[in-house]
């Protein structure tokens, strides 16, 4: 056979397209390797507009007994992975088919699923080094009271790891390294409906603007330090 006609032969077979998500996923969701292999070669029938392809067609392509077709058909089915449609042609007559929809989209929660999975690990590991940053600013150990007191703010107030960070980095550049300063300064921003670090830094430059400070400069001949904000002052806005 020469080259062309074997590339001709190809490309008039056609393929067969099946999502990457499937291979990712298939195991996770109890899919047995027969399954899979009876899955694949069924979008294999669909491509070939073979819709209801029965054990005997499977059987033809696969190291499976009829019978043994049968029964993955019916684990698929009892999982809800595989389901009989009823559909109708050009002329109106009734046909049945095969539809692996309920799959897809079971594939698809499965990947969603593990997503959420890893931003939740990735957020009960911020959630463990938290502490741990605590720890290296205060230069010590913290109380048990402590603890609970960043507990509170995450699970009870739902402030971000990231915002409790920043609260912290304000109190060490104000020199006022305590759990009530830090606590004030949360409550503050909430307050303020200070929710992203972009929030934050807007806060934080308001209080910090040097235009009130280089005028009182001017006024007094010297120009002043701007002070820190004391977030434990009682101050409206």
């Amino acid at each position: 056979m020469q080259q062309d006609e074997r590339l001709r032969m190809w490309i008039e077979q056609g393929n067969v397209t099946i999502p990457q998500l499937f291979f990712n996923s298939y195991k996770k969701l109890g899919i047995q390797d027969s399954d899979a292999m009876l899955i694949l070669q069924m979008e294999a029938y669909h491509a070939q507009q073979i819709e209801f392809p029965t054990p005997s067609d499977f059987s033809s392509r696969m190291n499976l007994t009829e019978n043994e077709v049968s029964k993955v058909l019916q684990r698929l089915m009892q999982k809800g992975y595989l389901k009989i449609d009823q559909a109708s042609d050009s002329n109106g007559v009734l046909f049945e088919q095969f539809s692996l929809h309920p799959l897809w989209e079971a594939v698809l929660e499965c990947e969603i699923g593990s997503q959420h999975k890893t931003v939740e690990a990735k957020e009960k590991e911020d959630e463990g080094q938290i502490f741990n940053i605590f720890e290296q600013e205060f230069g010590r150990l913290l109380s048990p009271m402590e603890c609970e007191t960043i507990a509170m703010w995450i699970d009870q107030d739902h402030h971000e790891i990231a915002i409790i960070k920043a609260a912290l980095k304000e109190a060490v550049i104000a020199q006022k390294l305590s759990m009530r300063y830090i606590d004030r300064i949360l409550f503050e921003w909430k307050k303020k409906n200070v929710t992203t670090l972009a929030d934050v830094e807007k806060q934080t430059k308001a209080f910090r603007s040097p235009t009130q400070s280089l005028k009182q400069g001017k006024e007094q001949g010297t120009v002043k330090r701007v002070p820190l904000y004391n977030w434990l002052e009682q101050r409206d806005g």
